[in-house]
């Protein structure tokens, strides 16, 4: 599975996908950090950490005016997910918004290890300045290929995220085999896989397989929503946990909610 170098995630960061996919991984980090033992938190795609809303690239699209500056109002401040968003923005400015992998540095311990791969020269590199303050190790690497080096990671106890662009048509035929081997030699890990759900459905052959796979504790959430804008082709956001962390449900069923108030994708 080959790197996609021109998918630039500011262009969408704090949309509604991203509120979906942030608030269960906030949710999971906050159960794992619950015992004292330490974790390895992981990420195959990790953009660049932190995201400005008010960038032109932001702005044009305006997926976050109608993503997290829209819905704030779901997350009361004590969520893991507001914390996040919170400190991040007491760090980079009011207009910034955390991705997942700043979530995970606010959210982790001095105890907790945090591997990220970003494969995209000038992300990678932006990714590098915003987890400068913290004992984070920042890879410019293929994550599918950094996620097999390290795996099973020490400490064993922890997650990985996996969410490419998908830009990379491929990835969808590729990814079960890769979770499948993922699991063998880490088959106490946390696997969170995040799917778009576009118009034409090319999720649909992915979790079939991943189904027919019967991986332990599987968990598959979706939510609809409608597009950004006219003619934008995802109306949905999905996430698939292998081992899912205990009382993720809960979460997913508020999550389910507050989307369906949102109407009926176009």
């Amino acid at each position: 599975m080959a790197g996609m170098l021109s998918y630039q995630h500011i262009f969408h960061a704090g949309n509604l996908a991203d509120v979906h996919k942030h608030a269960l991984m906030a949710t999971a980090l906050e159960y794992l950090t619950q015992k004292p033992k330490p974790l390895s938190y992981l990420e195959t795609h990790s953009g660049r950490g932190v995201y400005q809303l008010d960038s032109p690239e932001a702005v044009k699209t305006g997926e976050a005016r109608v993503g997290i500056e829209a819905v704030s109002n779901w997350f009361d401040k004590d969520h893991p997910y507001a914390r996040a968003l919170e400190q991040v923005r007491v760090q980079h400015g009011d207009a910034t918004y955390a991705g997942s992998p700043a979530i995970a540095s606010t959210l982790l311990r001095d105890i907790d290890k945090i591997q990220l791969a970003e494969l995209h020269p000038r992300e990678c590199g932006a990714l590098k300045d915003a987890m400068a303050m913290h004992s984070v190790r920042v890879y410019e690497q293929d994550g599918f290929e950094m996620a097999q080096a390290l795996c099973p990671p020490t400490p064993r106890r922890g997650i990985i995220l996996i969410d490419p662009s998908y830009e990379i048509k491929a990835d969808y035929a590729a990814i079960p085999k890769f979770i499948s081997k993922l699991h063998r030699k880490w088959n106490v890990g946390i696997v969170a896989l995040w799917y778009p759900i576009l118009t034409d459905n090319p999720h649909a052959p992915m979790l079939k397989a991943l189904e027919d796979l019967s991986l332990p504790k599987a968990l598959r959430h979706e939510v609809r929503f409608p597009a950004a804008r006219e003619g934008h082709r995802m109306v949905g956001s999905g996430m698939f946990f292998v081992n899912a962390p205990f009382g993720l449900q809960d979460e997913c069923d508020r999550l389910n909610a507050h989307f369906s108030g949102l109407g009926t994708p176009h």
